[in-house]
């Protein structure tokens, strides 16, 4: 079994602004540069079979290269329950069809379909029982977040790992746009 997702890369020059606004929430588990993406579609635990079949299936994904940004900041759970901190995307309608072949070159693969409606981000950081005061204090202090549009070339397959300071995530396949 190999667990996998679909996701944009973020570059590297994001990433760094991305990084001097990670800090001010104690006990946030910040996520490394590397490790920034907007997932596509999360597929899950498969068999290597299905991911060879998901593979052909994305590589026939067609579209062309296309710029988005990030704008705003917010959290996923309320309160004490807040479990994350993500970056938005301004709204893209080819981001929005990229994924969208994504879920479908997924279920042409013998996935089932995506549990929740697919909402574009960038997770900052995972919180733990976070002090709901300090959270909106830095929700706050950094909702005008907006990054220069970038350019999306290609997305990728990635594989993800879990691991006591977090999953970590590599490339297994890269799909270009053109």
């Amino acid at each position: 079994m190999i667990r996998l997702f679909t996701a944009v890369a973020i570059p590297e020059d994001v990433g760094r602004a991305l990084a001097r606004r990670q800090q001010g929430l104690p006990g946030a588990r910040w996520r490394p540069a590397e490790s920034l993406h907007i997932t596509l579609r999360f597929v899950g635990d498969i068999s290597e079979d299905l991911a060879d079949d998901l593979h052909a299936e994305l590589a026939a994904i067609g579209a062309a290269p296309f710029e988005i940004a990030l704008r705003g900041v917010g959290q996923f759970g309320e309160g004490e329950d807040a479990r994350a901190l993500w970056a938005g995307v301004e709204v893209s309608e080819p981001l929005r069809r990229l994924a969208g072949r994504c879920e479908t070159a997924a279920r042409r693969a013998g996935s089932k379909a995506a549990p929740r409606a697919w909402r574009p981000h960038l997770t900052l950081a995972y919180l733990r029982r976070p002090d709901p005061a300090r959270v909106a204090a830095w929700t706050s202090a950094h909702n005008l977040l907006k990054s220069p549009p970038f350019r999306v070339a290609a997305f990728g397959l990635y594989s993800s790992r879990r691991a006591a300071e977090g999953s970590a995530y590599r490339l297994e396949r890269a799909y270009p746009l053109v």
